[in-house]
């Protein structure tokens, strides 16, 4: 769990290095497309709903928690939030998890949850964890290409 704690806490810091000021976070590049400003928003509800897995999982396992993307992304009305506010939130809500998987206790990082939407998919938090810096190096990668 350490190497992803780190890999998180330096994709975070390598993000925030970047002028965000001369980001376009309003141009949809379609209208089925996500801007950057919603991109960011969906990495804030991944974030929600990994740190709910992560706490979950240190006390019950098997649970099915699901995260239905588009309609979260459109029911928090990201793209009408001021980017400062959606940047300031993204940033707490990452430190919380890197405080809360620094933190883990290590005989429960092989608990399971479910989070598949139709199926049962039983992940670890290990593998969740990882999974989700990994997911979200995507996204940032997007959101920074000009």
């Amino acid at each position: 769990m350490e190497e992803t704690v780190n890999q998180l806490i330096a994709t975070i810091d390598e993000f925030l290095k970047n002028e965000t000021d001369t980001i376009d976070w309003e141009t949809k590049p379609s209208p089925d497309k996500w801007s950057k400003k919603e991109i960011l928003g969906h990495l804030i509800d991944s974030a929600q709903i990994n740190l709910e897995r992560f706490i979950r999982c240190t006390y019950e396992e098997n649970f099915k928690l699901v995260y239905w993307q588009n309609e979260w992304v459109a029911a928090k009305h990201y793209q009408d939030t001021d980017i400062k506010e959606i940047l300031d939130l993204w940033i707490l809500i990452n430190r919380q998890i890197v405080r809360v998987l620094a933190g883990y206790p290590p005989e429960k990082l092989q608990n399971k949850c479910d989070n598949s939407r139709n199926n049962v998919e039983l992940n670890t938090v290990e593998f969740i964890a990882a999974d989700y810096v990994s997911h979200m190096q995507h996204h940032l990668n997007q959101v920074i290409k000009k």
